[in-house]
């Protein structure tokens, strides 16, 4: 399955989705649509999307109500993208979470440079890295892409989200809550047991010797680190 990250398109008008799926397309993200805030809900709970492209004026309930529900069961960045222009409408979206506010109509090259800035200030929030090399490996956390020897290692979406959290702050110990948090979201506290299988999978995939891993090292009942065993 594709690292490329997902970007859910929520608006009620299919020319918009489509002009905004051929430009993200382009930008090599993975889109989905929505066209209803009750499908934006189920999408960012099935899909777990890194990027949110909100409208306001969806038919069956005004987008602002969304910003806070999906907030609350996803880590997306929330980005609006209406033709509603007043100032009481940007302040009252960002006050409630979005991470910026585009206006109809838009330049598709400036929506692509939005997400990307989205993208980048999501991954160095708290002094995080968007690019990390540990070992043989080489993660590029904006292209969303691992690399073992200059080859691409193709992860699920979960084992890029593992390593993703791991690379944003390699030597550090994330804690077993952090990466259950950043993977399931709100469902976390049910998939303990997963992380260790996900874990396995994804030394499999990376490590020289998964028998005798040294490049995601156990923290016995804390977590997980991301070393470089050359340093």
């Amino acid at each position: 399955m594709s690292n490329e990250p997902v970007v859910l398109i929520v608006d009620d008008e299919s020319s918009i989705r489509r002009l905004l799926r051929a430009a993200l397309e382009r930008g090599s993200y993975r889109v989905k649509e929505a066209g209803t805030g009750r499908e934006a809900i189920e999408m960012v709970a099935t899909v777990d999307p890194a990027i949110v492209l909100l409208d306001l004026g969806l038919p069956d309930r005004d987008g602002l109500e969304l910003i806070p529900l999906i907030r609350k069961q996803s880590q997306a960045s929330i980005l609006i993208v209406s033709a509603r222009d007043a100032t009481a409408e940007k302040v009252a979206a960002l006050d409630l979470g979005a991470a910026d506010y585009v206006t109809k109509p838009f330049d598709t090259d400036e929506v692509l440079a939005r997400v990307r800035a989205a993208m980048r200030a999501r991954l160095t929030s708290d002094g995080g890295q968007v690019a990390v090399s540990v070992g043989p490996l080489h993660i590029d956390l904006m292209a969303h892409r691992v690399l073992r020897d200059g080859l691409d290692i193709h992860l699920t979406p979960k084992e890029f989200t593992a390593i993703a959290e791991l690379a944003r702050f390699p030597g550090r110990v994330i804690t077993h809550q952090q990466l259950l948090r950043s993977i399931w979201a709100n469902d976390y506290e049910r998939h303990v047991e997963y992380l260790r299988v996900l874990i396995r999978g994804l030394r499999q995939k990376i490590e020289p010797d998964p028998a005798r891993p040294t490049l995601i090292v156990n923290e016995l009942g804390i977590g997980y680190r991301l070393m470089d065993p050359t340093a």
